[in-house]
């Protein structure tokens, strides 16, 4: 007699793997990872290297000696997780404060839960926020260059060490306003700020190989961006500029696309990025911290779990109940 193999699903296989989603997304990093280079140099390739550096060490170090289980570093979630918290940082920050986020990105934000797949919040968040918290003057200090000129004056567009979340404060202030070169500015890389939230160009590239890979889909991103421009025109910014400027597009297109810690379903994930553009935008306008993103998305995979037990969908052959 036949015996009869019973298994959970899924049953059938598309051929993609888990590896080749992570280095998908590596992939599409790469034009960022350019322009971040580009624009600040040197500096910026040593704090990516430091950041990939330390979450590499950090993983293999627990999973040989902690869990004493085989390594995971070639599917490629480690590395992106420090390229993500690279691309987070400033580029003259400290190399040994980088050491740190990468070990508390790894050891704290994904391996206390058990290693990929169990984590709760998005790790290279966690190592950015806790730099944040711990080190707020050396975390919001720029490099005084590397900025667009002022056709009429020949002036620097950004003054000594702003960054391109003050230029955002100062903007939607009414201090300024958004002309032409604001914009090229921000497509092409030529602001301060963190070395992900230059190069919109770069980034939006990075987004069309996912999505031509089907390595995520669009509802997430163009969800958290849509939520984002409403709600910018709602309290009376420029769409445009809350798009471009700061770190909305890298968290919207790499960080809240990240499979563990968003929804399962098309629903929830259109949920989720709706949520994710509006409290950027509240914290934004009437927070103290002109820049929301890595706070909205933190907070909203904490919601993930509930988004999943309501937004779940329905087993084949069930009726729906009736309210």
């Amino acid at each position: 007699m036949k015996e009869l193999t019973i298994s959970l699903s899924p049953h059938v296989h598309s051929g993609r793997t888990l590896d080749r989603c992570m280095w998908n997304v590596v992939i599409a990093l790469i034009p960022t990872f350019a322009v971040a280079v580009w624009t600040f140099g040197a500096p910026a390739l040593w704090v990516v290297l430091t950041s990939v550096a330390a979450c590499l060490a950090t993983e293999y170090a627990i999973e040989r000696w902690l869990f004493h289980r085989p390594c995971t570093l070639t599917n490629g979630s480690a590395l992106i997780t420090g390229l993500l918290l690279g691309f987070n940082l400033p580029s003259i920050l400290p190399l040994w404060m980088v050491i740190i986020g990468g070990v508390v990105a790894v050891g704290i934000g994904k391996m206390s839960f058990g290693g990929l797949g169990q984590n709760i919040w998005n790790p290279a968040l966690v190592g950015r926020v806790f730099l944040l918290l711990s080190f707020p003057a050396a975390m919001t200090t720029w490099p005084a260059v590397q900025s667009g000129m002022d056709a009429a004056t020949g002036a620097p567009v950004q003054a000594d060490a702003s960054t391109g979340a003050t230029l955002l404060a100062q903007l939607n202030a009414g201090h300024d306003s958004m002309d032409g070169a604001h914009l090229m500015d921000m497509l092409v890389g030529h602001m301060n700020g963190s070395l992900g939230e230059v190069g919109s160009i770069a980034i939006l590239l990075g987004l069309v190989y996912l999505l031509c890979t089907r390595t995520i889909t669009w509802h997430i991103p163009v969800s958290v961006l849509a939520s984002a421009a409403f709600f910018s025109w709602a309290f009376g910014g420029n769409p445009l500029l809350d798009l471009l400027a700061g770190g909305l597009l890298l968290g919207a297109v790499f960080m809240a696309t990240d499979y563990v810690t968003s929804p399962m379903t098309h629903a929830g994930q259109i949920l989720f990025g709706i949520c994710i553009g509006a409290i950027t935008m509240v914290i934004r306008r009437f927070g103290s911290y002109p820049e929301g993103v890595s706070f909205a998305i933190l907070l909203m995979n904490s919601f993930v779990p509930l988004i999943n037990r309501y937004m779940h969908p329905h087993v084949l052959g069930e009726r729906r109940k009736k309210k």
